[in-house]
């Protein structure tokens, strides 16, 4: 699942092969590992004055067992190595924080199975719960003011990172090994799956699945969905050009170029027949007709709907892309 790199994004290290990182794990009464908090994880080998037995005196701080959670907290320290897969529930996570921190890209490191280390968890306000204690842990929970905020394998992204510069109009859009590069605002209704994201500064108000990568200066409108490929998506990596727009409910399961555009409410499969308008052509001269996936990343484009017949348009576009307010990114 290794793909190449999108241009205009930030330099992140290529050669590194492994990674390594000190943190705290949840473990639940019957062993089960729910989570991995690393704050500050790198690229490469452990170094050798590293004691991987001993915690850090800031992690040691916060080593212990939460009675109303029926978890205790252990410190963790481990190397992985990146091209190969995820091997266990601290492993996966470091990646995810690997991805999350900017450290690596998303679909560069190796990811496959990770969902059959990510044990399904009841996320609260005070950190993580085994589900099958949930039901017996309730009183005293809600006693406390702790409360259920979501169940699932993924956490939030910010219970465990504060990326720099970002804006998330709502913590649980976004989950943690999301890749948002600095200028990013996440509205409301925008989210942000693991292992896709942002390479620059970018508007996101609709739907960025697993696998996508957004360039630089686009704006993905309210309501626009990018195709990934979980739950029944493709194979194909899609990825959002620089300085390109999905218009409000709009949606793709191709590529954009740089500096294309596709009309609100359009939805553009790979299978979609377009109609390929030239300009220059004569009139009434007959438009090319071809698939979408012909079309994958193409830049200065404009897909559009032929508001009297219907059909899928495809037209060339002058000059650069649309152009984000610097006010709401900076």
């Amino acid at each position: 699942m290794h793909a190449s790199e999108p241009s205009g994004a930030p330099a992140h290290p290529s050669a590194a092969t492994h990674a390594w990182a000190s943190g705290l794990s949840t473990i639940a009464a019957d062993g089960t590992v729910l989570d991995a908090w690393f704050p500050a994880p790198a690229l490469g080998h452990r170094p050798a004055a590293v004691d991987r037995w001993i915690a850090p005196a800031d992690l040691a701080a916060l080593i212990g067992t939460d009675a109303r959670r029926a978890v205790r907290v252990d410190f963790v320290n481990i190397e992985i190595e990146l091209a190969a897969a995820p091997a266990g529930t601290a492993d996966a996570y470091l990646r995810l924080h690997l991805l999350s921190h900017l450290l690596v890209r998303p679909n560069t490191i190796n990811l496959d199975g990770i969902f059959g280390h990510l044990p399904n968890v009841a996320w609260t306000n005070a950190g993580p719960i085994a589900p099958a204690d949930l039901d017996r842990l309730r009183p005293q929970l809600q006693r406390a003011g702790i409360h259920v905020t979501g169940l699932d394998k993924f956490p939030r992204l910010l219970d465990y990172v504060t990326p720099e510069r970002v804006r998330i109009a709502d913590a649980s859009r976004v989950r943690l090994g999301a890749h948002l590069a600095a200028g990013t605002t996440v509205m409301h209704e925008g989210f942000v799956n693991f292992n896709a994201g942002t390479l620059g500064s970018s508007m996101v108000e609709g739907r960025i699945s697993q696998g996508v990568v957004v360039g630089d200066g686009a704006d993905i409108g309210g309501g626009a969905s990018i195709m990934g490929t979980l739950s029944g998506g493709g194979t194909e990596r899609i990825s959002i050009g620089a300085r390109a727009l999905l218009g409000a409910n709009s949606g793709v399961g191709i590529s954009i170029g740089d500096d294309t555009v596709v009309e609100a409410g359009l939805y553009v499969t790979a299978g979609t027949k377009v109609a390929v308008v030239d300009p220059a052509a004569a009139a009434g001269s007959p438009a090319r007709t071809v698939k979408a996936s012909d079309l994958s990343g193409v830049p200065n484009l404009l897909f559009r709907r032929n508001s009297l017949s219907g059909a899928v348009e495809v037209l060339p576009r002058d000059g650069s892309g649309i152009v984000l307010n610097a006010a709401l990114h900076a």
